[in-house]
């Protein structure tokens, strides 16, 4: 779908809605609580106006954004070690999938 028949007729701007879908797709925030950092930043959007935006936007944004994905599997094996980075200890994790995909993070 082109952009301009996505958002046509929209009281509000593409940024705002794409933001507040984000948002609740990304963290765990209420409609309600979307509904007052909206009017924290001096929007008022009724919590039900942005449910209709998450039930119809979402798809679209998970159709566009699933090429772009890394592949992972449910099953992880974590490994620990105890390295020296400049003269001091540190932890290193290092996380592989079932497919022996590694992860590294420290």
């Amino acid at each position: 779908m082109i952009e301009q028949n996505l958002f046509k007729w929209r009281h509000f701007q593409v940024d705002i809605i794409l933001l507040c879908v984000r948002w609740y797709l990304r963290y765990t925030l209420s409609y309600r609580d979307l509904e007052e950092i909206m009017l924290e930043r001096g929007l008022h959007v009724d919590h039900s106006t942005i449910y209709r935006w998450v039930q119809q936007y979402a798809p679209e944004l998970e159709k566009r954004c699933r090429p772009y994905l890394k592949p992972t599997t449910d099953s992880w094996r974590v490994d620990e070690t105890y390295v020296k980075i400049k003269k001091e200890w540190m932890y290193l994790y290092r996380a592989v999938d079932s497919e022996e995909r590694p992860s590294t993070f420290g």
